[in-house]
């Protein structure tokens, strides 16, 4: 059974919420606030997270900064606002999905799905192929264990990080557009504010890939282009 956080100060959407979800079999663990949020993740096994932006303790931005500090689970936004700098600011924190208030629950529900379907791909996929696993210049990507190696260094990923490097290793030595990288990984309409989405990601990459001093940046940007790893 997956178990999935609900936050929202609203008792009434999180109530919702924990109706429709529960009705699909899911154990639910809802919080008023990001205090108690927070600690029901560090004491409990969470599969994905719902959190409502606007808290009166904690905001769902900060919650989400310091999940992604430790868990790659999913995490979808809730928010009243609709600006999109609110879905810029959590896409580029590590979000997932982000959904504007009111909501249909049934959509928040298949939402739900997709993003578990996909994490669970990553987590508990079918026995290992050749064709599922990425080695060469010292990266190592095995798509179906979510598992990633580079200079004999295990990374943790989020599932949006291991799905950039993903593609930009499986087309190495091409040049992928900002473009053409947020469709692709996203599944989203690229907006005019999407490169900066993009850009956040390709650092925290390469942060979390530590490049060994006298090496260049395993992820090269061209500039006025896009990314590319060398063949």
């Amino acid at each position: 059974m997956n178990h999935i956080l609900v936050v929202d100060d609203e008792k009434e959407i999180a109530d919702v919420i924990e109706l429709y979800l529960q009705g699909d079999q899911y154990k639910i663990f809802k919080f008023y606030t990001g205090t108690d949020a927070l600690e029901c993740v560090r004491t409990t096994r969470i599969d994905l997270a719902i959190l409502d932006v606007m808290l009166p303790d904690i905001d769902g931005f900060e919650i989400l900064k310091k999940i992604r500090e430790k868990y790659t689970f999913p995490v979808m936004m809730l928010t009243a606002k609709t600006e999109y700098m609110d879905k810029i600011t959590g896409l580029t924190l590590g979000a997932d999905d982000y959904m504007p208030k009111p909501f249909n629950p049934l959509e928040l529900v298949a939402r739900v799905k997709a993003q578990l379907r996909r994490y669970t791909q990553y987590n508990e996929g079918a026995p290992k192929e050749d064709t599922d696993i990425i080695d060469f210049a010292g990266l190592v990507l095995n798509r179906t264990s979510h598992e990633c190696t580079y200079c004999e260094q295990a990374l943790t990923l989020t599932p949006i990080e291991f799905d950039i490097l993903w593609l930009l290793c499986e087309n190495r030595g091409k040049v992928i557009s900002s473009e053409e990288l947020f469709r692709q990984v996203w599944h989203e309409q690229y907006y005019k504010n999407s490169n900066n989405t993009v850009m956040v990601h390709i650092r925290h990459l390469r942060e979390k890939m530590n490049v060994p001093a006298g090496k260049s940046d395993f992820i090269k940007t061209v500039w006025g282009v896009g990314y590319k790893v060398e063949e």
